[in-house]
């Protein structure tokens, strides 16, 4: 009988044991659900080696849960129509976990149907890590428990760019430019709202939208801002409509100074380097390309295998919020994950980041840089152009947070 005891203690212990490290040495496969091919190819083709990357960094020692990330490409064309189909694709191979980021159209089509998805099949669910898809709704009266958003969204970037507009005395007349789709209209509708309240004198002298990867000439619209007399431009604009844009104002010799999102995206800063020291740009996000530190690894080494920038940093946080949720369940089990992932905090590039469990945000520091000549303290230049995007202020994370709207709906924690 003490055998038996003694036996069955031995195995509760090796069940235990088992159960501690039940991921340790598992390949979690993650579907990359974004537009590889089309007019914004160059940036999905950048992120998706991105992803590929910082997968391959954080192994071995630098994966204390002990998995195996392995990113895989499906292209969607970079329309939610495609987005949907190829997640449909990513499902039927078993992929448990999905990344998108380019296109907030795209992401609430995906959210939706991963949604959808896991209501009708338990023990089947997925994940969708966003990184790059800025929608509020996403977060807000279309949230989801099996979205979690990496990037800052629109809201938050408005605070932190209108907060350090208002400082700016010579900006009194401003022009918008953004894509025709839910994106461009939002960064239009919280930069009026916002800048209204803190510097209700600044005149919006134009408000445009372009068709989103549709235009190839933007000289007409920049005829539009010089005759409007305005004094600064805000742009969400991404990809080619960003680089198109700046390569029209250089030819025009318009050189106002410009606030926008993506500017350090694929193209553009070769676009804005053609512009000389003329070039005035801002850019509000959520980092900048460094050179010390864990992160300085990661863009020192991308630039060296690939010859490209790697500016995607959300994608850096993703890789290590999923190893750390992974080691927290000792599973690779999506709904434990998405639990574990709910409220988690690590550190990284800008102090400690934590996925808000309210509505899946991720709270983290925001900085407006300026586009300048590399200098011994910002040495990274961005597409070897002899420039970088230096940082000129930073908003700790409870400055440029915003409040949120989210009814998460969640199931049973297993």
């Amino acid at each position: 009988m003490r055998f038996v005891i003694k036996t069955v203690a031995a195995c509760a212990i090796v069940a235990c044991a088992g159960a501690a490290f039940a991921q340790k040495g598992e390949t979690v496969k993650i579907a990359m659900i974004e537009g590889l091919s089309g007019p914004f190819a160059n940036v999905g083709q950048n992120q998706l080696k991105s992803w590929q990357y910082v997968a391959s960094y954080f192994a071995g020692s630098h994966n204390p849960a002990g998995v195996t990330f392995q990113i895989n490409p499906f292209d969607s064309g970079g329309s939610p129509q495609g987005a949907v189909t190829q997640l449909k694709a990513a499902i039927d191979q078993g992929y448990r976990y999905v990344t998108q980021g380019n296109g907030s159209g795209a992401a609430l089509a995906l959210s939706e149907a991963v949604t959808k998805y896991n209501e009708r099949n338990p023990g089947k669910e997925v994940v969708y890590l966003n990184y790059a898809a800025v929608s509020p709704p996403l977060t807000n009266e279309n949230c989801s428990f099996w979205h979690f958003r990496l990037d800052a969204d629109t809201t938050m970037k408005m605070e932190a760019l209108t907060t350090f507009m208002k400082d700016k005395p010579e900006v009194k007349k401003v022009y918008l430019l953004d894509q025709d789709y839910s994106h461009g209209h939002e960064v239009s509708k919280y930069f009026q709202a916002d800048i209204k309240r803190k510097r209700p004198d600044i005149k919006v002298v134009g408000d445009d939208y372009v068709p989103i990867g549709q235009v190839k000439d933007f000289s007409p619209y920049v005829a539009k801002i010089k005759e409007s007399g305005a004094d600064a431009i805000v742009t969400g604009n991404w990809g080619t409509d960003l680089t198109l844009f700046v390569k029209a104002l250089g030819e025009a010799g318009l050189n106002l100074p410009m606030y926008t999102y993506y500017a350090g995206v694929s193209g553009t800063p070769t676009a804005l380097a053609a512009m000389g020291d003329k070039s005035q740009v801002y850019v509000v996000a959520y980092g900048y390309s460094q050179t010390t530190g864990d992160l300085g690894k990661v863009v020192e080494g991308f630039k060296k295998k690939y010859n490209d920038d790697f500016y995607t940093f959300a994608i850096y946080n993703g890789i290590k919020l999923l190893d750390a949720a992974m080691l927290k369940a000792k599973s690779t089990n999506p709904v434990k994950v998405a639990f574990a992932l709910e409220g988690m905090q690590v550190p990284s590039f800008a102090g400690d980041v934590t996925m808000r469990k309210a509505d899946h945000q991720l709270q983290q520091s925001l900085f407006i840089t300026k586009w300048e000549k590399v200098s011994a303290k910002y040495p990274y230049s961005n597409e070897n152009t002899g420039y970088t995007f230096a940082p000129v202020k930073q908003f700790e994370p409870y400055v440029s947070s915003t409040p949120t709207s989210c009814q998460m709906k969640r199931p049973t924690e297993g």
